[in-house]
């Protein structure tokens, strides 16, 4: 009989324990995709503008004569070839990644439709979060893919008019990792 109240007052005590114990221990708090979104949001947000090339295609290069970006200045004997000379307004938005102030556009041919020049605008670009997709928990970690957009509004309507042309990649997917931190999640990582 003694050895039976004595396990009893060992069980009691095992379970007023283990009952602290997880009284202590608090969950991890949840991860919503708009709080997701507004800690991506809020990284890039405070992160320095980066600098955004520019592919010019042929539709573009057509596009930054009517905007007055730049003149044509030479034609060459073969009817394709031409050099284009950046105008001050140019000049004022617009550098070249060789320098100098005149693209020179050589395509390989009168119908090469992917033949690109290069421009740098002087404005830098921020970017912008979109289109969270589902939050994974991964070793108590939270991770999500959302779509990276480069945001262009810091640029004239015509020079977002010619980023908006083929080759210029304005989207990417990407992958979000954050940490609890404090009783927060924090963000870790993009990829």
């Amino acid at each position: 009989m003694k050895n039976a109240g004595r396990f009893q007052a060992f069980v009691v005590l095992v379970l007023l324990s283990a009952g602290g114990f997880l009284a202590g221990c608090k969950s991890a708090p949840d991860l919503t995709q708009d709080q997701a979104k507004t800690i991506i949001q809020a990284k890039y947000d405070t992160a320095p503008g980066t600098v955004f090339n520019i592919a010019v295609d042929d539709r573009g290069m057509q596009q930054g004569v009517h905007a007055n970006y730049w003149l044509g200045v030479k034609r060459y004997p073969n009817g394709y070839w031409g050099d284009f000379k950046l105008t001050p307004e140019g000049t004022k938005l617009l550098k070249l990644p060789s320098g100098g102030d005149t693209i020179q556009w050589r395509p390989d041919s009168p119908n090469s439709s992917n033949y690109t020049a290069v421009v740098v605008p002087l404005a830098t670009v921020k970017y912008k979060a979109r289109d969270l997709g589902d939050i994974q928990t991964i070793a108590g970690n939270k991770t999500v893919t959302y779509m990276e957009d480069v945001d262009l509004s810091g640029l004239p309507a015509p020079l977002q008019a010619i980023a908006q042309n083929p080759g210029n990649v304005l989207s990417t997917q990407r992958m979000a990792t954050f940490t609890l931190a404090n009783g927060a999640w924090t963000l870790q990582s993009i990829q």
